[in-house]
């Protein structure tokens, strides 16, 4: 057990994007400091490492597409049966255009109405729908704490810290560069953060926005020059 100043022990997360490569650092951290985890996810994704979690009943993956209210709302209700509680949701999922390190059109004339809409919806919609179902959980419990992901970057993929800042175009020459929606979604979600802290406030639900900042996803395609 680690410094008891960061005991998670008798907490229980649901960790949203869970089983992505920040999300998995980020729910080893949680268990190793207590924590149980609910990870809604449309698959487990978590290797041989984390059996040990899963055989003492400390982290779980429920079936979950987050695109859907109806599926937000039962893996949060599924996760409240297994625990009991839940006293905190990071909001880490997201899905769309350069969401997960995928490549996408970034140039601002080329983008499609569809691409742009799914891109806002995979980085800000995702976490607006999660926000507005935990609240009854959390008013029942008389409170509650949520963490935003702001924004991210992934080296070795076009990546973001783009809720920020702006990507210098100068920089990447041809490679994909991240799409504009991204970092627009994202700006988007540390505004929500501001405004959802100030609202839920006087109902005891504290609410936060972190920007990681850069981390190594080193895949065999990586330019490692770059």
């Amino acid at each position: 057990m680690q410094n008891d100043i960061f005991s998670m022990v008798g907490k229980t997360v649901v960790f949203t994007g869970g089983c992505g490569n920040l999300g998995k650092v980020m729910v080893k951290a949680l268990l190793d400091y207590g924590a149980n985890v609910a990870v809604p996810n449309r698959s487990d994704k978590f290797d041989a490492s984390y059996d040990e979690y899963k055989d003492a009943g400390k982290l779980v993956v429920i079936p979950a597409d987050l695109k859907k209210t109806e599926d937000t709302k039962a893996a949060f209700q599924k996760a409240e049966e297994i625990f009991g509680k839940i006293d905190v949701l990071v909001n880490c999922a997201a899905y769309g255009g350069g969401a997960g390190g995928k490549a996408a059109e970034h140039r601002v004339d080329l983008i499609d109405d569809a691409s742009w809409a799914e891109t806002i919806d995979g980085t800000l919609g995702v976490i607006f729908r999660c926000t507005r179902e935990i609240i009854p959980f959390f008013d029942k419990y008389g409170g509650g704490n949520i963490v935003n992901i702001g924004s991210t970057s992934m080296m070795g993929n076009p990546g973001s810290m783009y809720g920020l800042i702006a990507p210098d175009y100068e920089i990447y020459g041809d490679l994909p560069g991240n799409p504009p929606a991204y970092g627009a979604g994202k700006a988007g979600v540390i505004q929500f953060t501001r405004t959802c802290a100030s609202q839920l406030a006087c109902r005891n639900i504290r609410v936060n926005s972190i920007t990681p900042g850069a981390f190594p996803n080193i895949t065999p395609a990586s330019n490692m020059e770059f």
